[in-house]
């Protein structure tokens, strides 16, 4: 009897662990916005800059966003730093624009911002989670 017990609950440990299903990988279980540190993880290259704790990414190849007729509104800020190294992100740091760089807001309501280079202007969609 006492052999049968001790199988049973033998048994009943390897099926509930066996059945458990979660994992110790805290990113995969993360439903916060990217962070520019996990955005420059998977892509050094990428064109970013952090404003209110968002990261906006370049969108100027993002169809929806071409077919968009977006009216420049008021600046809500210039780019201070630029940097590749995640950890030194702040708001108004950007991995490419150049210090100085403004940001402004279009008049539509909407999660782009639109920066001015060259005279040319580039849109930037924020990445939010959900």
């Amino acid at each position: 009897m006492f052999k049968l017990k001790l199988f049973f609950v033998l048994f009943l440990a390897i099926l509930l662990v066996a059945c458990n299903n979660q994992t110790t990988d805290l990113r995969e279980n993360d439903i916060d916005n990217p962070t520019a540190e996990e955005i420059l993880y998977k892509n050094k290259d990428a064109d970013i800059f952090l404003l209110n704790g968002i990261v906006y990414s370049n969108a100027e190849d993002v169809e929806w966003i071409k077919e968009k007729e977006l009216t420049l509104g008021e600046a809500v800020g210039e780019i201070k730093k630029q940097t590749h190294e995640s950890d030194e992100f702040e708001d108004y740091t950007a991995s490419k624009l150049t210090v100085g760089t403004k940001i402004y807001k279009p008049v539509e309501k909407s999660s782009i911002y639109i920066v001015k280079v060259n005279d040319k202007e580039i849109p930037y969609l924020g990445l939010r989670e959900g």
